[in-house]
């Protein structure tokens, strides 16, 4: 099946792309607080949670961070994706937000993979910059000592880009022990 035990990371403006090429999908919205109000049913997703966060790595007067009942949110949506399903996260810039969540929900439904995790991600996406808040708070959500925050400091900043192109990371690690769409 395409798309089935894949996370797909998009930006807003590659939405529709990458939603015509997934059969069943469950997704997850980033988007500032301000961003208006939207009607996301023509997406025809299975299930949709919206988090409104902006994307800060930490807080700032006036703005609204990602904290700790964010990233529960996160992880708990990725725990509850079906793997005959795929999981399509977008933020704004599919750069920082999304790449984070992903990584988060990777890693926390396969322990132990976190540096491979981080790894696979730099090379399916040269500008994915994983939020470092939103790394830091699901490191310790899901009691990971630090090793989440290291993996993702090793793969450094990605490229400058205004907006990333949409990529896949596998839900299922190690990536050659089954089909991963």
């Amino acid at each position: 099946m395409i798309g089935g035990f894949m996370i797909h990371v998009s930006s807003l403006s590659a939405l529709d792309r990458v939603t015509a090429s997934l059969q069943s999908f469950d997704l997850l919205t980033l988007l500032s607080p301000d961003y208006p109000q939207t009607d996301w049913s023509a997406f025809a997703c299975e299930r949709h949670l919206w988090l409104a966060f902006h994307d800060i790595v930490e807080p700032m007067a006036g703005l609204t961070a990602p904290d700790r009942d964010v990233m529960q949110a996160v992880l708990d949506f990725g725990r509850n994706t079906l793997h005959q399903r795929a999981l399509l996260i977008h933020c704004w810039a599919g750069i920082s937000r999304s790449s984070a969540a992903a990584y988060a929900i990777a890693c926390g439904r396969n322990p132990g993979f976190e540096r491979d995790i981080a790894i696979e991600l730099r090379r399916r996406s040269p500008s994915a910059t994983p939020n470092r808040l939103m790394v830091r708070l699901a490191d310790d959500l899901l009691a990971r000592g630090g090793r989440m925050i290291e993996a993702v400091e090793s793969i450094g900043r990605g490229v400058e880009a205004r907006e990333g192109e949409p990529y896949r990371l596998p839900l299922k690690w190690p990536i050659g022990s089954g089909p991963i769409g």
